[in-house]
């Protein structure tokens, strides 16, 4: 079990827990009622910590080791899902996972950042930075879903978009630009959902959609707290400070109108609990997608379009 600093005081009860079960199972004294004492003081503390996260502890939770992934939603969510390759341009991208899924009998296309869950797999994934070749390959998935009427779910969880020479040669803006005129125009719904760290243009080339959702737990701006420290202050140290000026968790984006929903986490983050944390996101897409393939698919792109459109504010100086 990994803690974050914040957690300090619950891995000290989870440490005396573990060495009062290890004389416990020796026999020789009943320690019950000191265990269920220990687990009514972790389950208050935990409360405690939750209740009020500020800007900076939300993108620590947002970036957990044992966070659950888009691959692990996709297993947990669907009966059955087959993986699609490759942006039939120039190769297949790691960072970016897709295919076709069976939701409860409902097909979908989805889409997703996958950042990988040891060290290896991480380098292996990228650290869930896409190349253009990644945002092309998810066009590709969600111009199939156009041709066939199903719905399309992407799953944003990224740092940024890989910022390197060879991506920029590759066209990672332009990639990321076409997404987006062609995800305003789609002919289906698109329902998204941040599940992790939502940064910059990398989590916005796979982000417009008809109903965004975001994890209680997780982060939605152009810029991450250290860059933007390292830009204003000269220094990383400012990192808090900057989280808390940038407004980007999830309350500040639905306060925006940026996004549509808040899906609630379990106490603790969604590491605590993946399986319950998954039901649940799996219901809330659920419930999206009906609710959107109830309207006419004009009306529908219509609204997209207003919805984005709306966005923002701009004031003429006389």
């Amino acid at each position: 079990m990994v803690f974050l600093e914040f957690e300090r005081p619950l891995e000290k009860l989870y440490e005396q827990l573990e060495k009062v079960r290890e004389v416990a199972e020796d026999g020789v004294v009943d320690m019950e009622e000191t265990i269920q004492e220990l687990e009514s003081r972790i389950k208050q503390t935990r409360k405690e910590i939750y209740s009020d996260l500020s800007g900076w502890q939300r993108v620590q939770l947002s970036r957990h080791p044992e966070r659950p992934y888009t691959l692990f939603y996709i297993e947990q969510m669907c009966r059955k899902f087959v993986e699609l390759h490759g942006d039939r341009y120039h190769g297949d991208d790691k960072a970016i996972v897709g295919g076709i899924g069976n939701m409860d009998g409902q097909t979908v296309v989805i889409i997703g950042h996958q950042k990988g869950v040891n060290t290896k797999m991480r380098q292996y994934r990228n650290f869930g930075m896409a190349n253009p070749e990644g945002y092309r390959k998810a066009l590709r998935l969600m111009k199939m879903a156009e041709r066939f009427g199903f719905p399309v779910v992407t799953l944003i969880d990224t740092p940024g978009a890989f910022p390197g020479i060879e991506a920029e040669e590759r066209g990672q803006a332009e990639a990321i630009a076409r997404n987006l005129i062609e995800m305003a125009q789609l002919r289906v719904p698109i329902v998204c959902a941040v599940i992790g760290e939502g940064a910059s243009g990398g989590a916005i080339g796979i982000g417009l959609g008809d109903h965004v959702m975001m994890l209680e737990n997780t982060w939605y701006s152009v810029i991450s707290p250290e860059s933007c420290s390292s830009i204003l202050w000269r220094s990383w140290d400012y990192k808090e400070q900057a989280a808390e000026a940038l407004k980007l968790t999830a309350d500040d984006m639905l306060g925006f109108g940026i996004i549509d929903e808040i899906v609630k986490e379990p106490h603790g983050g969604a590491h605590s609990a993946p399986d319950e944390m998954a039901k649940s996101l799996k219901r809330q897409l659920k419930k999206a997608i009906v609710a959107l393939q109830e309207k006419d698919i004009d009306q529908v792109i219509e609204e997209r379009i207003a919805k984005y459109s709306a966005i923002g504010r701009v004031e003429n100086a006389g």
